[in-house]
């Protein structure tokens, strides 16, 4: 299924994209698309729905987060071998982690502004991962069974933030508007290998980022084990797996940073696609 959470004048409410590719609301079934109703039994009682039933939505949809209350915003840096290459990183020998502020999370066609002072704002294609079920301990053979879903994720970067702020990684990551999610939350159950989906970033029109979660050096399972083994992680804990190469620190001769008024669209493969619009902070 695919599942999303749209605003209206009366609040944000969750809906799904028919088998034939209309938009529905859900809000008579479940109130929202949360901890609560990521678990497998809502998600089966979803697809038990007579979809033609359920109320059309008409006009254009206003994505919301595709998650909402997330707990945990996890991220994995460096996990693409050829993305580790362009940036002249050593490939880690374990998932690199860092965190996101929650208060990033804007919607999958939301404006993305600039922070003050910044001067090396990138993008970042990411393959997110929706936990549905509570993982602690996992192993890597049963990992995806507590996955509810996948979306795409713009892990936006501030890379002098990031870098030279002094500290960890986080810094760079969590300024308010750079964690775009969706628009869709797509079940697991239509997605046959998530070590096997095109990704791809455009930047003013021009292509930025090309790549395959093939790549990945630590696949989605490996990530979830090994982050089960330090904390649980529980249902709407969202994880952003890594980008493949074509981020603007790694252009060569010269980086290229995001401007006002410049336009990002992502895209992977059955997970949808994304646009955002760059503004400066006054």
């Amino acid at each position: 299924m695919k599942l999303f959470r749209y605003r209206t004048a009366e609040g944000v409410r969750p809906g799904l994209i028919d088998v034939q590719g209309v938009a529905r609301d859900l809000s008579s079934h479940v109130s929202d698309l949360g901890p609560e109703t990521l678990g497998a039994s809502v998600l089966a009682d979803i697809r038990t729905l007579d979809q033609s039933a359920l109320p059309e939505i008409s006009g254009e949809i206003d994505y919301a987060p595709c998650v909402g209350q997330v707990g945990k915003f996890l991220c994995i840096g460096l996990n693409y071998s050829d993305h580790a290459e362009e940036v002249g990183a050593t490939p880690p020998e374990h998932p690199i982690l860092f965190m996101k502020a929650n208060s990033a999370i804007v919607g999958a066609n939301d404006d993305v502004r600039i922070p003050r002072g910044s001067k090396a704002t990138d993008w970042e294609v990411e393959l997110g991962v929706v936990i549905g079920a509570a993982a602690k301990y996992v192993t890597v053979e049963s990992a995806l069974e507590h996955v509810a879903g996948y979306c795409i994720v713009n892990d936006v970067s501030e890379r002098d933030f990031q870098m030279q702020l002094t500290g960890q990684w986080t810094k760079g990551k969590s300024c308010d508007t750079f964690g775009p999610i969706g628009p869709w939350l797509v079940t697991a159950d239509e997605v046959a290998d998530p070590q096997n989906l095109a990704l791809s970033c455009d930047v003013n029109g021009t292509r930025m980022q090309t790549g395959n979660t093939d790549k990945m050096i630590f696949s989605v399972a490996e990530i979830i084990s090994h982050l089960s083994q330090l904390m649980t992680l529980h249902p709407g804990d969202v994880i952003a797996t890594g980008t493949p190469p074509g981020v603007g620190m790694g252009q060569k001769p010269t980086p290229v940073f995001l401007r006002d008024g410049d336009v990002m669209e992502l895209k992977i493969q059955g997970l949808g696609q994304q646009r955002q619009v760059l503004r400066a902070d006054g």
